[in-house]
């Protein structure tokens, strides 16, 4: 089933440009394993973890506040990823 990945600016490069790409898979962590490597390897960690620094949302949910990776998705659905913001004045 296709899901649609939507990528910040700063990732796009790391996906040809695009502004939003497509994977299959029935959670959220098949998706991720479905990018390619040199994109998936900005979104998780050595261990396959998302990173700290990045947020995947599905619909409105961050999907660290439901199962992670494991939070299934349907056709026709789509992740939003987001980089956390830091700093400040």
């Amino acid at each position: 089933m296709a899901i649609a990945v939507k990528l910040p600016t700063v990732l796009r490069p790391f996906a040809g440009g695009a502004e939003r790409v497509e994977a299959d898979g029935a959670t959220v962590g098949e998706v991720v394993a479905a990018l390619e490597p040199v994109l998936r390897r900005r979104l998780t960690d050595e261990q396959g973890a998302v990173r700290r620094h990045v947020n995947i949302y599905l619909g409105d949910d961050n999907i660290r506040d439901l199962d992670g990776l494991g939070t299934a998705v349907q056709d026709g659905d789509e992740l939003v990823v987001l980089p956390s913001v830091a700093g400040g004045a």
